[in-house]
């Protein structure tokens, strides 16, 4: 299998946090736990609440659309009720970021195998990843319930090293959430901190410690360029 020697060592593969990394779904995150609110008689409020919290899935929706948290009682109904919301529209607003395909197409064109690890459950991951060609090419697609432990546990990013061939040593994992930079370090891959993604509430200055950051698709690939 091919590998390039870049600032990170030898890369065989790059991995991928999904929301906020590839693509920006939160108009669509958005736009159902927004729905939770107006199916309720309450007022819609703008997605800019939404985005910063866009990468904690069902709980960061549910937080800023009623302001409640995974103990509240009737959390487990309301999160189905978003589910089946989001199931309804996820392809409506969702897009890949600027430069993201052409990332995509350089790792092929470099023969560098890449995949996807996210939290998103496959409920949501198959249809997304099945309906946009961005994917068609992808090494592995792993979900949060692929393996027994969601990020940050490593398990899902050393399954999809698995899947892909390589060994987690030769991988790079990129994504805009610190827990995908503590999993990656755990899984023992060099780690990209993605600050055009979604962060969440707090932004943070050094990346969560990762081996670098980038500020949009494109500087990865200056990264990997050949030496």
């Amino acid at each position: 299998m091919p590998s390039l020697v870049s600032p990170f060592g030898k890369v065989r593969a790059v991995l991928f946090d999904l929301d906020g990394t590839l693509i920006d779904s939160a108009p669509d995150l958005g736009a159902a736990a927004d729905r939770l609110r107006t199916d309720r008689g309450m007022d819609s409020i703008p997605l800019h609440l939404y985005r910063s919290m866009a990468g904690a899935g069902a709980r960061g929706m549910l937080s800023v659309a009623l302001g409640i948290t995974p103990e509240h009682p009737d959390f487990a109904v309301l999160r189905e009720e978003f589910f089946v919301n989001y199931e309804r529209c996820l392809h409506e607003r969702t897009n890949a970021f600027d430069g993201v395909p052409e990332l995509l197409e350089s790792l092929a064109h470099r023969a560098l195998m890449w995949g996807v690890v996210t939290n998103k459950i496959s409920r949501f991951t198959s249809l997304i990843t099945q309906r946009m060609p961005l994917f068609a090419r992808a090494g592995a697609i792993v979900s949060g319930d692929t393996t027994p432990y969601p990020k940050p546990h490593p398990a899902p990013l050393l399954e999809a090293a698995r899947r892909i061939g390589v060994a987690p040593h030769q991988c790079i994992y990129v994504g805009d959430d610190e827990r995908d930079i503590q999993a990656g370090r755990v899984a023992g891959m060099k780690t990209v901190a993605a600050m055009y993604g979604y962060l969440g509430a707090k932004v943070p200055q050094d990346g969560w410690g990762a081996d670098a950051m980038i500020f949009s698709p494109a500087e990865l690939l200056k990264m990997l360029e050949a030496d």
